[in-house]
């Protein structure tokens, strides 16, 4: 190995102590490559770094990450959710499982909405975990369900993973869009049958609704006009966003203001819309918006100082140690990315590891496209794995006391094997994620 490729591997020990000793990620990422390229290289190394700093700031693509930010939080805000998550709960209610499985209906609606794990998972959880506890769902199975439904907004578009990973990737946020659209419902539908399952098992863990409760919840003409009042507002915000996109009428950027337009016409049909939600709604669009940008701007003197430093040829090297060629090394990233997603969040992951082993893929002649729903769902089980797993984390905040820990992490489980079983199953039959942007012609 040259000079240069020992300080490559010292830059990424290097990364991963700052990190482990408290170091902000962001400030980690900056630190290390920055230290790394000027010892390799001096000054010269960073007379690109302006450059990319400003292509970062001014990318159009990224544009829509604040768009379909404020679209997600101004639906949270206004409580769009509570209304929609309360009228499927009671029309899911007579089942075994049906609770957790209106949880999942609304992660899959709050995912093609907003895309924010941590606002999806905390509004689910204050609104429903009291609820399931007291009506006898076991804390586990409670608790995963709503970690798991929050997830799905990070591979049901439109989500910030695919956004960022189209840049990445170099492919159109519209094509990672379409390619992820039956992945994501066909972990949705995963969960469900898993929820059925259980139920039929074991309906102890997962009770249904009592008759007499549900019957003085209102009849089913107060039922259908629940729905159509909370449930059919989103639903055709959602086709409009996706619909136009997919169907070649609009740009992802486009997409997102008419969507953040529609959420707040939304919040005015509820009569919530005013002045101080507003602020606030504004307020978490800025600070989510501000924290992506800013890990990505660190991001770039680390990636350049890799390269810099010969880093690609030696991941190169590393995989054509590996037997199997290009199968070989899919199932090797795949794995690495799991295993990173113990530790790491999804950002860092997208933008550090994956552009390290991306040329060895483009040198193989893999499908993008494919590639990258792949990556989305095995970055959507980072949030899930213990000990890091952020939508562990945000739920724990909000739980109630007898939600301990154990739950969490022994409840998680199932549902992390069903996501791998996802990844597997895409993996075997790359066609559930290339079929569709066939059909459109991308």
């Amino acid at each position: 190995m040259s000079p240069n490729e020992w300080i490559a591997l010292a830059m990424i020990g290097g990364f991963l102590v700052l990190m482990l000793i408290g170091i902000p990620v962001a400030i980690s990422l900056a630190v290390a490559g920055f230290v790394a390229g000027l010892a390799g290289f001096g000054p010269l190394l960073f007379s690109l770094m302006p450059a990319r700093l400003y292509g970062v700031v001014t990318n159009y693509t990224l544009l829509a990450i604040p768009l379909f930010v404020f679209m997600g939080v101004m639906l949270e805000k206004s409580r769009v959710a509570e209304d929609m998550l309360e009228t499927i709960g009671r029309a899911m209610g007579g089942v075994n499982g049906g609770m957790g499985i209106a949880i999942i209906l609304v992660g899959v609606l709050m995912g093609a909405s907003t895309g924010i794990v941590g606002a999806t998972v905390v509004t689910v959880g204050m609104l429903t975990l009291p609820t399931l506890l007291r009506r006898g769902y076991h804390p586990g199975v409670a608790s995963a369900t709503i970690c798991a439904s929050g997830t799905l907004g990070q591979i049901i578009p439109p989500s910030l993973v695919l956004i960022l990973l189209s840049e990445i990737l170099g492919e159109s946020v519209g094509t990672l869009f379409a390619a992820a659209f039956v992945p994501g419902l066909a972990i949705a539908v995963i969960y469900i049958v898993y929820l059925l399952v259980l139920g039929w098992w074991k309906p102890d863990l997962v009770p249904a609704i009592p008759e007499e409760e549900r019957a003085a919840a209102g009849g089913m003409k107060e039922l259908l006009r629940d729905l159509a009042r909370s449930v059919i507002p989103p639903l055709m915000l959602v086709f409009a966003v996706l619909g136009s996109i997919l169907g070649g009428v609009a740009a992802p950027t486009e997409a997102a203001s008419m969507g953040a337009l529609g959420s707040m016409l939304i919040a005015q049909l509820a009569r919530r819309l005013n002045f101080t939600m507003l602020k606030a709604c504004l307020h978490s669009t800025l600070t989510i918006t501000a924290m992506v940008y800013f890990i990505l701007l660190c991001a770039q003197p680390f990636s350049l100082a890799f390269r810099g430093l010969g880093g690609e040829n030696m991941v190169h090297d590393l995989f054509n140690l590996l037997p199997g060629g290009e199968l070989g090394a899919l199932i090797f990233l795949m794995v690495i990315l799991f295993v990173l997603g113990f530790f790491l969040e999804w950002i860092e992951i997208s933008y550090i590891a994956l552009p390290m082993f991306l040329p060895v893929f483009i040198g193989y002649g893999t499908d993008m496209v494919w590639l990258g729903v792949l990556v989305a769902m095995n970055l959507q089980m980072s949030f899930l794995t213990p000990p890091f797993g952020w939508a562990l984390f945000f739920l724990k905040g909000v739980a109630p006391p007898e939600v301990t820990t154990r739950h969490l992490y022994l409840g998680v489980l199932p549902f992390v094997g069903l996501q791998a079983a996802a990844v597997v199953l895409l993996f075997c039959f790359p066609g559930l994620a290339t079929w569709l942007p066939e059909a459109i012609g991308w």
